[in-house]
């Protein structure tokens, strides 16, 4: 058995609620058996909310927009370099170390060598994240990414407006006893803000900030 959240959206800070949900894992590496894993906790999660409409975002998705929203796909707009690139890289790219190192060039590889580069693992300390000239502090967690990848939401216009037919979020390859970051809780928090009318708030760095301190 495995348990793995589910992300809906909240209308107060921070934006969102965490279902668990347990389910039987059905290991192996395939793209099927991850699929299966998907609509098993798809399936746990209706039997919670049946009128719930839960979107898988990821690569393995089975719906063609879960898998655009992948942080491997959604492309990010950086002024600097006036072109858009993957999540994964802006994410990647943007990690300060203490050692002061800062690996820009991972912008120009694939999203999977930038999220495996071994410089990453070796560099000391995450000390903070910057992008386009602003640092971002490490707490609130995630808030550098949910900022981008929100961010990036809204540069597509397309599918900042189909995401909102969903309801619950989920990523299949993020386990919460390794990471903290996850595109699923960055999209629960857009429908939510979105839903609050407040997506003004959300380019600006320090208007989004402000949304998560009290």
């Amino acid at each position: 058995m495995a348990v793995r959240p589910v992300y809906i959206p909240k209308n107060s800070a921070p934006f969102y609620d965490i279902v668990n949900i347990e389910f039987k894992w059905n290991g192996g590496f395939a793209v099927s058996q991850k699929q299966k894993n998907i609509k098993a906790i798809h399936d746990g999660f209706k039997l919670i909310y049946p009128e719930a409409n839960p979107l898988e975002i990821s690569s393995k998705s089975l719906i063609q927009i879960g898998v655009e929203l992948s942080a491997f796909n959604l492309m990010k707009y950086v002024p600097e370099l006036k072109k858009s690139f993957p999540i994964e890289n802006v994410y990647q790219a943007g990690k300060v170390f203490e050692n002061g190192c800062q690996y820009t060039d991972l912008m120009l590889v694939s999203p999977k060598d930038a999220k495996r580069d071994e410089r990453l693992k070796n560099s000391g300390k995450l000390t903070m994240f910057r992008f386009s000239g602003q640092n971002f502090p490490l707490i609130p967690e995630s808030l550098f990414y949910n900022y981008i990848y929100i961010n990036a939401i809204i540069e597509n216009e397309k599918l900042a407006k189909k995401i909102l037919d969903f309801n619950g979020f989920t990523d299949i390859e993020f386990n919460p006893q390794k990471s903290i970051s996850t595109q699923a809780k960055s999209a629960a928090i857009y429908v939510a803000l979105a839903g609050l009318g407040m997506t003004g708030k959300i380019k600006d760095y320090k208007d989004f900030y402000s949304l998560f301190i009290k």
